[in-house]
């Protein structure tokens, strides 16, 4: 089909969702979720297709975890849609209502924003947790996935179209724009005319992009360089637990740790024991001089896995099994280092100081400020939401995971007897 085509049926629908109702949403979502727990075999081997090409073009492990689907994890897509269902309705809420001295009742009420488009990469999980949010609050959605995983893709959205078929819901609710093309991705970013608002997830070359081709409005998504510090006072055991965990769990995502800042009086005694548990992952070091010192002074470990940091580490998403380590002599410096290099994602600090743990939170600017927990929990589902339509790592209309409310809009509503304006 025509990318116009798409634009403009998406834009029919997204007037007939707007008009539905919170259980007619709801049983869809169930519904949905349902019969992909139901088509999972099919599922998988369009998922299977997608794995093996990218794996012939050497697309790196922490992307192939990505694009990789299982019955557990398409069970865990199929639970978020019912998390959503079970959400509350924002459409309709009427969040203000005053009287004006000439007797209108002027209020305000939360619509939703109409088409949204999303472009993003290797993640199936994207295009069902997209559906699922734009759908509830009401909105229409154009799927623009990336060619690594257009089979997966396209197996989802045909159970997702078909099911809303069923019920009389139009399916163009939830689009996938097949053609993968760098020409087509350029031609929709400018599409709008029909398209309310874009949002890309991925890569920092993808949103890069976005930004700056779109005529559409963008909701920017970031990327992840997340920072953890080990402040003075923090308890070892914990600090390391809570590294590996944000490091090595999933290392294909942006709330993964990609860097540690440690302080000056700790790092001779921590280092080791990180590193220690580091190797076991295999998780390759890139460390300032001091920090270098003192990872290296444990002769057990092995030195091929630690490597002195150039100053494109500080800044650098790995995706991958690296860290980087940076040595500060107090909070300020640990705040003022990652505020230079942060991507406004996610950041962490691990201590025993009530004092330092409040002047991070304060101060360190990012999306999600986190005392002694993982970066990890950076994500919809985590917070609540049932789903992610993406972090937002900029300042205007919506910040860190979206959820419903970010999908929405307001519109003043206003009541009169036959004013007019003298």
């Amino acid at each position: 089909m025509e990318l116009e085509q798409i634009c403009q049926g998406a834009k029919a629908a997204s007037q007939k969702l707007a008009t539905l109702g919170t259980n007619e949403k709801n049983r869809a979502l169930t519904a949905v979720a349902s019969a992909l727990v139901a088509a999972s075999a099919d599922i998988i081997a369009a998922n299977k297709e997608d794995l093996e090409n990218g794996k012939k073009n050497h697309m790196p492990e922490g992307l192939l975890d990505r694009l990789m689907l299982n019955e557990a994890r398409i069970a865990q897509i199929a639970e978020g849609l019912q998390q959503v269902a079970a959400l509350d309705d924002p459409i309709g809420e009427v969040l203000s209502m005053k009287k004006r001295p000439n007797g209108l009742m002027i209020g305000k009420k939360r619509v939703p924003l109409g088409v949204v488009g999303m472009i993003y990469e290797a993640r199936p999980n994207v295009t069902v947790d997209a559906f699922g949010l734009c759908f509830k609050t009401g909105n229409a959605v154009i799927l623009k996935g990336g060619r690594d995983a257009i089979h997966s893709n396209i197996a989802i959205v045909s159970v997702i179209q078909k099911t809303l078929e069923q019920l009389g819901i139009p399916k163009e609710a939830a689009s996938l724009i097949e053609d993968t093309s760098r020409d087509t991705a350029v031609a929709f970013m400018k599409m709008n005319q029909y398209v309310d608002v874009l949002i890309p997830r991925g890569g920092a070359g993808l949103i890069r992009a976005v930004v700056n081709q779109a005529t559409i409005p963008v909701i920017e998504t970031g990327t992840g360089n997340c920072h953890i510090f080990v402040d003075e006072t923090a308890d070892f055991d914990m600090a390391v637990n809570i590294i590996m965990n944000a490091k090595t769990q999933r290392i294909g995502v942006c709330n993964a740790c990609e860097s540690l800042v440690i302080h000056e009086k700790i790092v001779d005694t921590f280092m080791p024991k990180l590193t220690e548990a580091l190797q076991k992952k295999n998780v390759e070091l890139h460390a300032d001089e001091r920090s270098f010192a003192a990872a290296e002074s444990d002769t057990a470990l092995n030195r091929a896995l630690i490597k002195p940091a150039a100053e494109e580490d500080w800044g650098k998403e790995y995706l991958d099994y690296m860290i980087s380590a940076k040595t500060v002599g107090s909070v300020e410096e640990a705040i003022a280092h990652i505020n230079k290099y942060n991507t406004g994602h996610s950041e962490a600090i691990i201590t025993e100081s009530y004092r330092n743990a409040e002047k991070f939170l304060n101060e360190v600017d990012a999306a999600c400020v986190y005392v002694n927990a993982s970066t990890r929990f950076s994500d919809g589902y985590e917070f609540g939401f049932g789903a992610e339509i993406g972090i937002s790592t900029q300042k205007l209309h919506a910040r860190g995971p979206m959820g419903l409310l970010a999908l929405t809009s307001t519109k003043y509503i206003i009541y009169g007897n036959g004013q007019v304006r003298p």
